[in-house]
């Protein structure tokens, strides 16, 4: 808590920040809206529901769906592996890079690796990874982590991207976006050329069929899927859908809300490797089913909506909070309103408990998700879990004094008068009118300070309510 203040607070007073992020997420916004509107898809709300509803039943019998999606997978020739931590991802990667000889992976986006900082683990053993998505490939670049969950490098102008490009690519400097992009598309197609190993991400798991689902619009995740000899696709279990007829649904859904497209580019439909006298795709295909935490959001039946999410980025979009602080002022990779009720329960609601707070409970993040998470009220759950974590070690002894002194006060109403009559009277009066940061010091401690760094009150009205209607029954 102490070093997030200061980030947030330089994130706010830069206006070429606050600037790229209301401007790309307004855009998102605007076209989401347009997507969905009642003229062109009458039936959004009921699709919602019908959405909820099916990742629920997928949730609650995770164990059979699992099970079948192996049972497929293996018919195809390919291999499930399970992985309970992030550090098993990273050991099978590099024992099977190492029996095949590999030493260059491609990458295709996905905030799943960016989870388990598989890049790192990798370069760690001297294994080159290369993200292949412009944007996760100009992060790389600048050592920087995810902004957004769909548009990761929003926050970046061009002549940052044409900085970096310079630097670390050794290229003229270009500001023309058309030429970045030509720029990288040179440098990754020898990269696809010479890669030994082809790693995904997956944004859905069909167990019915055993396939792996991927939409993009770039294209490169084709490439990272189909040229080298090798391709691994990593998942989260929460990932599965019961059946192939299941995917128009969420399709429709995802695409509209991430960024206000009817249908992405591309839909890819990967299931196992190459077979007979297909030209392209890969020698050996494994699914690497990730845990990391999420059986245990999956015991708890209070919490286990958050696994719905389908990693559209429409809460980001339409949070005032995240439109403020931007991404990299949350503490771990996923960030706006889905970071704030996965993260603690990820990694404990003690290690970062100032995040269910970071809201203002708006509700349009619940709003806009494509399949009725209801943040708000899981956000509540984690602000009484903090409280009640606090209260266990002793901490937030003033903040509870301070509510039980106001408690006794409002049951006494004529006690309440008294000292409303002497806060008007003794109050100071600025012209400002930020009355509250002038009083002593001991009134302006504990949880007050940060909510006064912000914000005031107006001074107490000279004349009280019931003064004025005690004159109007007179």
């Amino acid at each position: 808590m102490s070093t997030v203040p200061e980030k947030i607070k330089e994130t706010v007073a830069n206006p070429d920040l606050q600037k790229a992020i209301y401007a790309a997420t307004g855009r998102l916004m605007a076209h989401r809206a347009s997507a969905v509107a009642p003229e062109l898809l009458p039936d959004y709300q009921d699709l919602r529901t019908a959405a909820h509803e099916m990742k629920r039943h997928t949730i609650e019998h995770l164990d059979y769906y699992i099970e079948q999606f192996e049972r497929k997978v293996e018919a195809h020739g390919g291999k499930v592996v399970y992985c309970s931590e992030a550090k098993d991802v990273a050991d099978f990667v590099l024992e099977l890079a190492k029996q095949r000889g590999a030493h260059l992976i491609v990458k295709s986006k996905s905030m799943t690796t960016e989870e388990i900082d598989l890049n790192e683990r990798l370069e760690h053993h001297h294994l080159e990874s290369v993200e292949t998505d412009l944007g996760e490939y100009i992060l790389q670049l600048a050592h920087q982590r995810p902004y957004h969950i769909v548009a990761p490098a929003l926050h970046m102008t061009r002549y940052e991207v044409a900085d970096i490009f310079t630097e670390r690519l050794g290229v003229d400097r270009e500001v023309i976006i058309e030429k970045q992009t030509k720029i990288a598309r040179a440098v990754l197609r020898e990269k696809f050329l010479a890669a030994d190993i082809g790693i995904s991400g997956a944004n859905f798991l069909v167990a019915d069929s055993g396939a792996v689902v991927i939409v993009e619009n770039e294209g490169n995740a084709r490439l990272t899927t189909s040229a080298p000899r090798i391709h691994i696709a990593i998942a989260g279990i929460e990932k599965l859908l019961p059946r192939a007829r299941d995917l128009p649904l969420f399709l429709k859904l995802l695409g509209r809300s991430a960024t206000g497209q009817a249908l992405t580019v591309y839909t890819s439909f990967l299931s196992g490797p190459r077979r007979g006298e297909e030209i392209d795709g890969p020698d050996e295909f494994y699914v690497v089913l990730l845990d990391n935490g999420r059986t245990k959001l999956l015991a708890d039946p209070e919490k286990r909506e958050s696994l719905f999410c389908i990693r559209c980025g429409a809460c980001l979009n339409h949070c005032p909070v995240y439109r403020k602080i931007g991404g990299h002022n949350y503490p771990w990779i996923y960030s706006g309103p889905i970071g704030k009720i996965i993260t603690p329960q990820f990694h404990g609601v003690m290690q970062d408990p100032w995040l269910p707070f970071a809201s203002s409970l708006c509700g349009a993040c619940a709003e806009v998700c494509p399949v009725k998470i209801d943040i708000p009220k899981l956000l509540l759950q984690l602000r009484a879990e903090v409280i009640e974590a606090k209260s266990l070690e002793g901490q937030g002894g003033s903040e509870r004094r301070g509510f039980r002194v106001f408690a006794w006060l409002m049951r006494h109403p004529k006690l309440f008068r008294m000292f409303g009559k002497m806060g008007a009277q003794l109050s100071p009066r600025p012209r400002d009118g930020s009355w509250i940061r002038r009083l002593p010091g001991f009134m302006r401690v504990g949880p007050l300070r940060n909510w006064m760094s912000q914000r005031d009150l107006p001074p107490p009205a000279k004349k009280s309510f019931h003064d004025y209607w005690k004159e109007r029954g007179k």
